[in-house]
């Protein structure tokens, strides 16, 4: 990065009027999140005209994987990429370009033992997961299998489009990302039907195709990674942004890793665990295969609908992200506040909206994505206007974790990401159904409700831990400079 550019960008960030500021580099990463997420809804919406809720399910069983390798591309990429902003915003960029390197080696590393020890263990992990049927089991590891192959570039990728979001080129990720997408949604219904299939009721057939049924979904999945992996590579070299080269790597910074990382390792890997113990709960509650089936089914389907939802709003807060770490970095806490209180309440109206319309229009949504059945549409329906009463209460606890996680507060970052899905929904998907049992009523209204009551606690838990943070930032602005110096 050439020292005009940088002196450049870190004029923009630290001068440039934040709302307007804030959406010219949200634009793109809402995009690429939208984008990202529909085509794994995509995913989900095209092995539901297989008319197997065994299928779905097995999608549902291997979120947690997923999240898993998630867990560590964020982990080395929110890690390495807050970390780079600020050191950009104290004009460091050697120390910068250097981190770089860490977080991206680290992370292909990561990748290729999580895709190696899961292709050797592949049938229990399986089974640890949460396959509860012989045919859901079968599907898992077909599915699975892809996707473990794809691991490295997609813990990779996760890096590389953090680092160059963090910087300012939000831009170049979001044509990695959404090129990857798009080429998915294409290849998805190719690999998965086969010449003749009907499709969507029967108003479309299907002019040729591979059948591979579930395991062509992940082919697609892992072959768009893959190509998202290049481009995205392609975007770090020909951009401002520093480079990533062998030579720089320093397994030293692997501290610097964890205090902006490990928050987002622990939201996620605790996503992870959270939907096994939903997977496992299902089986444990629920006793007929059917009714298992439709549940993993409809569960599986609901959260891949809340999580194109909240995309959005995750798609905002990281145009939030660059400004947050660059004025922090350089002492300007008047801003990262302005910035921060502009984005919560804007998020607020339209996740409010969005609750409003996706209640109203609930059975028609998840019967189109989440289920393949008429008992699995039912259980989907419920546990998505359950969801969707507390749902804009993410954008406090969405946008505290961001701006903590930022700033290098980590341990306080770290309990508010494990609030949601870890500390909440993990005992609620056991003890709600239980209570509800005791209380003469069905286990299944407990499982339906558990990531609600789990979205109220996260937020009772974050409220207090950001407005203390708020307050000490507004505290040191007032600070004469060479105090605070």
């Amino acid at each position: 990065m050439s020292a005009s550019s940088q002196t450049d960008k870190f004029t923009r960030m630290t001068t440039a009027p934040i709302p307007k500021l804030v959406c010219q580099l949200a634009v793109p990463t809402i995009i690429s999140m939208l984008v990202t997420t529909f085509y794994n809804l995509v995913d989900t919406l095209y092995i539901r005209q297989l008319s197997n809720d065994s299928m779905v399910a097995a999608v549902g069983v291997v979120l947690p994987l997923m999240s898993i390798i998630q867990a560590f591309g964020f982990f080395c990429g929110h890690g390495s990429g807050n970390y780079i902003s600020r050191a950009l915003g104290r004009k460091d960029t050697e120390d910068a370009e250097s981190m770089a390197s860490t977080g991206f080696f680290y992370a292909v590393i990561f990748g290729l033992v999580i895709g190696v020890f899961g292709l050797i263990f592949i049938n229990p992990l399986a089974l640890l997961l949460g396959a509860k049927t012989e045919a859901t089991l079968t599907a898992t590891v077909d599915y699975m299998r892809w996707i473990l192959i794809a691991c490295p570039f997609m813990t990779g990728a996760i890096v590389i489009n953090n680092q160059l979001r963090m910087q300012g080129n939000a831009m170049y990720a979001m044509v990695g990302l959404t090129t990857g997408a798009v080429l998915n949604c294409i290849l998805d219904p190719i690999f998965i039907f086969k010449s003749g299939d009907m499709l969507f009721s029967g108003s479309f057939r299907m002019p040729f195709g591979a059948g591979l049924g579930v395991e062509g979904a992940a082919l697609a999945t892992a072959i768009s990674q893959f190509i998202s992996f290049c481009l995205l590579c392609l975007g770090m070299l020909k951009s401002d942004n520093i480079r990533i080269r062998l030579s720089r790597f320093r397994p030293r910074y692997f501290s610097g890793i964890v205090q902006g990382g490990l928050p987002s390792l622990a939201r996620q890997g605790l996503a992870s665990v959270a939907t096994a113990c939903l997977n496992n709960a299902i089986g444990f509650f629920l006793i007929d295969d059917i009714m298992i089936d439709a549940a993993q089914a409809a569960m599986t389907g609901v959260a891949k609908i809340t999580l194109f939802l909240s995309s959005a709003l995750i798609g905002f807060g990281q145009g939030f992200q660059p400004i947050c770490g660059f004025n922090y970095g350089a002492k300007r806490y008047d801003r990262v506040l302005q910035a921060y209180w502009f984005c919560v309440k804007v998020a607020a109206v339209a996740l409010l909206l969005f609750s409003a319309l996706g209640y109203i229009f609930a059975p028609q949504i998840t019967f189109a994505v989440a289920a393949s059945t008429e008992l699995s549409a039912k259980i989907a329906t419920a546990a998505f206007r359950a969801q969707l009463i507390v749902f804009p209460l993410q954008a406090w606890v969405m946008l505290c974790n961001m701006m903590l996680q930022n700033i290098g507060m980590t341990v306080r970052a770290t309990i508010v990401a494990m609030s949601r899905q870890g500390l909440a929904f993990i005992p609620m998907v056991f003890l709600l159904p239980y209570v509800i049992q005791l209380c003469g009523g069905e286990a299944l209204l407990g499982l339906e409700l558990s990531q609600a009551v789990a979205d109220v606690i996260a937020f009772i838990i974050s409220l207090p831990i950001g407005i203390s943070v708020l307050r000490e930032m507004k505290q040191a602005q007032n600070t004469p400079s060479h105090e605070r110096s």
